[in-house]
């Protein structure tokens, strides 16, 4: 794969349970109205709350676009202002049902992959780099056994460890889609200003 493409791949998640207005798919689309740059081919997708769905969109996307680095936006319920990188994907796991009445049989994302891949991204420099008011950006390594970490593992193997996942509170009064956006934006320009200086 060509790892000085200037292509860069964000995903947030389409409705489930409660939540049918996604904050992180409406913080993608203020995404994609702020962009990352004139150097940054952008695109912006959005993936069903469905392991195998969403695990067929991730790897077609990886074969396609060959992007520098896939960003994927999940929701995590808190009341809290609070941005959350997560450092790795675990492979295993996987029991709690998606939106289509579904678990992996097994549990697992990839039987041959390993238990868990880290980030090329160091997330705990992306949280001392980033000068936020508006919203504390913390680090994690356990993003929740759930369509987004299966995601998130799935991405990771099929690029390499170029990818990374952001966890965004639910939308509300305060957490407004122009905020998390730009938050957003802060955070991924940091992650790339990292890969760039990895490819030097």
């Amino acid at each position: 794969m060509d790892v000085n493409s200037n292509t860069v791949v964000v995903t947030g998640f389409g409705p489930f349970r409660q939540h049918l207005l996604n904050s992180s798919w409406e913080a993608a689309k203020e995404l994609s109205t702020l962009g990352l740059g004139d150097d940054v081919d952008l695109h912006i997708k959005e993936l069903p709350v469905a392991y195998q769905k969403a695990k067929e969109l991730v790897c077609k996307t990886w074969a396609a676009l060959q992007p520098q680095l896939m960003i994927h936006i999940g929701l995590v319920s808190t009341s809290k202002a609070v941005i959350i990188l997560e450092q790795c994907g675990k492979n295993k796991g996987y029991k709690e049902i998606d939106v289509c009445g579904f678990h992996p049989e097994d549990g697992c994302c990839f039987s041959e992959g390993p238990e868990r891949i880290e980030s090329s991204i160091n997330m705990k420099t992306v949280c001392k780099n980033i000068q936020e008011e508006e919203f504390d950006v913390i680090f994690s390594r356990d993003a929740g056994r759930f369509v987004c970490d299966y995601t998130y593992y799935t991405s990771l193997y099929c690029g390499h460890g170029r990818a990374a996942f952001i966890h965004v509170p639910p939308l509300s009064k305060w957490v407004t889609r122009e905020r998390l956006g730009r938050v957003l934006q802060a955070v991924i320009l940091e992650m790339l200003k990292q890969c760039r200086e990895a490819n030097v």
